[in-house]
């Protein structure tokens, strides 16, 4: 029996949830505003980002063998050093001729190092703390995560706008954005060295039996072939409209989420509301993240007093509806005050939304592969994320602002539809 570690949670989970947030935030949504910013077209940004979201759609099978190669720990610290070098040469290549499919390459790996990144952290999170301190820290994770959410498209945007301002060079201002996260995730690699257990299993006595039960299990798991549990997955019941309701309920908010960031920056001749960079990273990553947090807790309130079944298509149309306000400000042009308004709701609809979608994507991964159907379920999400933004920056090319916005609210109606017909248990939490 190994002994038992006094390294509290409160040392670790915070810092590394941060950093498991900071580079999905800035590889998936902070690199449209640095490709708008220097003067990528809408078609090539939303194209190309949005395939950055194939390594969360890839990473359960690759998963697996970060549990069975190495430790969690290691893996943890590896991948946040790689990062400091994603980051770092990411930066640099900004300052290049040909810095688009440079710097294209070197986010991809990031994501590729940042999907594991989150592997690491979860197993890690799983194995290093027992069922008392998951659930209490069930609750701290989200917070240092969107913590992260905030000071990627909030703080750092904010800087690259002012810096731009003080220096009149976008580019090196953006390099120096950068260059800051990149420095930040060399601490992280440093601290999580020193503060990370370096044995995982250091939970009270009282859980030893469970713990030896659950590592007997976890042995014996071992020996299922890993496409045994994906195809017992796609054997579900009802799994053809489960499906169908995991890539289409996000489909109209995948359209919009390339193309917002462009829409507030660019000119009203182009049909924009011409906003600056400032503004944006306070209105999104400011007021924007905080009504999204909100929304979440609004969300988790409800459906723990009335349950997913009632609750789920309220928070459908709550997702759904204010991707109308995108049209009407692309008409109107508002103030800056109705702006912000209009994008805080639409974040607050969002949290609602992606509360209840959450919620059910854990309800159907119930079973004897839990943890492993659900990385599927997330992985199928990442990919109804990926496919319409794809073609979302061609489609707006063609249409223009207004239309699009209209396309993209309409094509939220076969997600909607959808949660008449997938199974919903009547339980609440």
């Amino acid at each position: 029996m190994q002994s038992k570690s006094t390294v509290k949670p409160w040392f670790f989970i915070p810092t590394l949830y941060f950093a498991e947030g900071l580079p999905y935030i800035l590889i998936n949504s902070v690199s449209v505003i640095i490709y708008k910013n220097l003067g990528v077209d809408n078609a090539q940004i939303a194209f190309w980002t949005s395939l950055l979201y194939l390594p969360w759609v890839l990473k359960m099978f690759w998963s697996p063998w970060v549990e069975k190669i190495g430790k969690t720990r290691d893996w943890i610290i590896i991948t946040q050093l790689v990062m400091v070098s994603c980051l770092g040469i990411s930066a640099i290549a900004l300052q290049l001729p040909n810095f688009f499919y440079i710097s294209l390459i070197t986010f991809t790996l990031g994501a590729f190092v940042s999907a594991t990144h989150d592997i690491a952290v979860d197993g890690f999170y799983l194995e290093s703390l027992n069922f008392t301190q998951q659930a209490e820290f069930a609750g701290i994770r989200p917070i240092f995560y969107r913590g992260a959410v905030i000071f990627g498209s909030g703080f750092l945007v904010v800087l690259a706008g002012k810096l731009a301002k003080s220096w009149n060079n976008i580019s090196l201002s953006w390099t120096a954005a950068l260059s800051v996260c990149a420095l930040i995730f060399l601490a992280f690699s440093i601290y999580h060295f020193f503060s990370l257990p370096k044995f995982s299993n250091y939970h009270n006595k009282k859980s030893d039996n469970t713990e030896n039960i659950n590592i007997h299990e976890q042995k014996q798991s071992e020996n299922i072939n890993s496409l045994q549990i994906i195809a017992s997955y796609f054997r579900k019941p009802k799994i053809l409209i489960i499906l169908a309701f995991i890539l289409s309920y996000r489909f109209g908010e995948a359209l919009l989420i390339k193309l917002s960031n462009p829409f507030l920056l660019d000119s009203f001749a182009q049909g924009g509301l011409e906003l600056s960079t400032e503004e944006v990273g306070l209105m999104y990553g400011g007021f924007g993240v905080i009504s999204l947090i909100l929304g979440g807790m609004l969300g988790g309130f409800v459906i723990a007093k009335i349950g997913l079944k009632k609750s789920i298509f309220p928070m459908a149309l709550a997702l759904n509806l204010p991707n109308l306000f995108y049209f009407y400000m692309s008409l109107v042009k508002p103030s800056l005050p109705v702006t912000t308004m209009f994008i805080s709701l639409e974040q607050f609809g969002s949290g609602l939304g992606l509360t209840a979608f959450m919620v059910y994507l854990m309800e159907i991964s119930e079973g004897e592969y839990k943890t492993a159907h659900y990385a599927i379920s997330t992985g199928i999400m990442a990919l109804g994320m990926m496919l319409p933004g794809l073609i979302s920056g061609y489609l707006q090319q063609e249409l223009g602002y207004p239309l699009f916005f209209m396309v993209a609210f309409l094509l939220t109606v076969p997600g909607m539809f959808t949660v008449f017909f997938i199974p919903l248990k009547s339980r609440k939490l």
